[in-house]
Order: structure tokens, then sequence, then C-alpha cells
């Protein structure tokens, strides 16, 4: 089976690619594409969880927690690697996934004018199959840094 079939069971047993850590309630992992470099998303460690209400107060504070702690480390560790490093956007959307998650996404100076004051959604949707920003041993250094911050 492809890890990607089940990324939260994937990274339960140790077979998920794109797993930085393991934190409250969570696992931060690197995004499959890097168009946005240092892009994460922090998966639910519960797959039954499809949002952010279905999981008690602790839980979900604990989540949240999670969600600060690797927002942090994508910011510290994108703004040392690029001096365009602008700010982080931090979404839980629930549209797509059927599991609690939460997008990471590092934003430039360098996007686009048009781009760079909106939400990442409105770069074209070729953007997340480019195979040419896809995560690989490209974005290893990042990846240390981000992993060396989640404190």
């Amino acid at each position: 089976m492809d890890w990607r079939a089940d990324r939260i069971g994937a990274a339960h047993r140790g077979d998920n690619p794109t797993v930085i850590g393991r934190l409250p309630e969570a696992f931060a992992v690197m995004g499959d594409v890097q168009w946005l470099p240092g892009y994460c998303v922090l998966l639910t460690d519960d797959s039954a969880v499809g949002r952010l209400t279905d999981l008690p107060r602790a839980r979900r504070l604990s989540y949240l927690e999670s969600v600060e702690r690797l927002s942090t480390a994508v910011e510290e560790a994108c703004a040392a690697s690029d001096p365009g490093f602008r700010r982080v956007n931090i979404e839980i959307l629930g549209n797509t996934d059927p599991y609690l998650h939460t997008h990471i996404f590092p934003r430039y100076e360098w996007e686009p004018a048009d781009l760079i004051g909106g939400p990442v959604w409105w770069y074209s949707r070729d953007r997340w199959s480019d195979p040419s920003t896809a995560l690989g041993p490209q974005h290893d250094q990042l990846r240390a840094a981000i992993g060396d911050r989640l404190v």
C-alpha cells in the first residue's frame, strides 16, 4: 500500500517519509510539494478525528499547541534560510481530507505581487503536482532545520 493512502497510519508505522517529528496529538510532516519552501502540515495522530471540535478540550488544546510549535519552527527555519521570508499562514480547512490537519505555509517577498497578499489557494492548481517542486533530498537541509526547532 502506498503510504499516501493512509498518511496517519503510515506515520504511526514509521512508513511516512514526510514525517519530521512527533508532537502532542499530531505528526509534523513536510508538504509533498515545496514551491513555498518549508511548507508543512500537522496531521492529527488519530484518523478518526475529522475536525478540531471532535477532540475533547484538553486534546484540542494539545493539538493547537502543536500547531504553534510547528508554525514557530517553520518561521524560524525559513527566516534563517531565505532573506525573502515574510511570515507564515496557518490554515485548518477540512474541505478535502477527512482527517484533522493544519497547513503551515511560509510566505515570501519574492512571490508574485498579485498572489502575495492572498491565500496560497490563488496559485494555479498545477503547483500541487509539479514534479520540479516535489519534496526531495534538495529539501533535507530545510527539513532538518525545522525538525531541530521543534521544541
